[in-house]
């Protein structure tokens, strides 16, 4: 039950939509955020509410600062790219008016599909003449291919915390003896010093 549950969840992952509806005021910029693997198909949808005089831009980024996509003076549309690598993916609309003009908000849908759900399988139908339960079988397919990308970077993923926990203790072990090395150092110091002090005031024999 708990594996099934845990391959569930992968899925949702590997098959991600994501539809957000907000308010993007005049002279303003409205990002979000994604996180998304290397080699994955990113696909998305904007509708923008009529705003006499707004100028808004369409621009998507990665954390290097690579544009993606740019759009200029956009109203509705679509975009799409893949990742070339696992990365934070920013996509940004940014508000212009003409300086001394007011502008009401503009309502911004944007809806962002990535994995198995940003493919067209009606185009695949189409081009590979496939019949329904093909196109289906196909879908099924990528989808466990994304399931199975997805086990093995999280594989990598605990590999690497492993390896860094234990590359972490075996540091703190070092330090630990290197500090007890030290204090017994001063310490011993610390004895020699003051007997050495005690004979001179002859204090001791």
């Amino acid at each position: 039950m708990y594996s099934f549950q845990k391959i569930l969840i992968i899925a949702c992952t590997a098959v991600s939509v994501q539809c957000l509806m907000f308010r993007l005021p005049a002279n303003s910029r409205r990002c979000l955020k994604e996180e998304i693997h290397k080699g994955v198909l990113v696909s998305g949808e904007y509708d923008l509410s009529d705003a006499p005089g707004h100028i808004t831009d369409l621009m998507v980024v990665d954390t290097k600062g690579h544009i993606l996509v740019s759009r200029e003076n956009v109203d509705k549309g679509k975009f799409a790219f893949v990742t070339d690598d696992y990365d934070v993916f920013e996509a940004c609309f940014i508000s212009k008016t003409p300086a001394g003009q007011r502008a009401q908000d503009r309502e911004v849908v944007l809806t962002l599909k990535h994995g198995v759900e940003a493919k067209s399988y009606d185009a695949v139908a189409d081009m590979g003449r496939l019949k329904p339960l093909e196109v289906e079988l196909q879908r099924l397919e990528d989808l466990s291919e994304s399931i199975v990308k997805d086990f093995a970077y999280m594989r990598q993923r605990e590999a690497e915390m492993r390896d860094t926990n234990e590359s972490t203790n075996t540091r703190v072990l070092y330090f630990s003896i290197f500090s007890m090395g030290i204090l017994l150092a001063l310490a011993t110091w610390q004895v020699l010093y003051l007997r050495r002090f005690f004979k001179a005031k002859k204090l001791i024999e």
